[in-house]
């Protein structure tokens, strides 16, 4: 996962449990990265879940990120199933023209977060 992280320009923070923070300068590396991995794991018979947000983040003097960012990120992560990328209608919005295929997966309530969130899956 990091040497993913790495070669999509993006910044591994930290593991969480079972799962990873990471920074992208951008949200199609982002989408390319987590779909790389999705399909790496895939072919060793596993399945992992991500989701995607782009926002202002606050950045900790131990390299840590935190804030309202990181929380809808992981909120969208949660709505994943086993094998799914999911991003928020930010990142779909600037990642136009990026060659990625998003499809569609509604709107849904993220807890903690104000407003109803569109939410889309990477197809390719």
């Amino acid at each position: 996962m990091r040497r993913e992280v790495e070669s999509n320009r993006g910044r591994f923070i930290k593991s969480l449990g079972d799962g990873a923070l990471a920074l992208f300068d951008g949200p199609s590396r982002a989408i390319s990265c987590a779909a790389s991995i999705r399909d790496t794991v895939r072919d060793l018979g596993l399945e992992i879940r991500a989701g995607l947000h782009t926002g202002e983040c606050e950045l900790f003097p131990d390299h840590d990120v935190g804030g309202l960012a990181v929380h809808i990120g992981a909120r969208v992560c949660g709505l994943a199933g086993p094998g799914e990328v999911l991003v928020t209608n930010t990142v779909r919005d600037l990642s136009v023209g990026s060659g990625h295929t998003l499809t569609d997966r509604g709107e849904h309530d993220l807890k903690g977060v104000p407003g109803p969130w569109r939410i889309f899956a990477v197809a390719d």
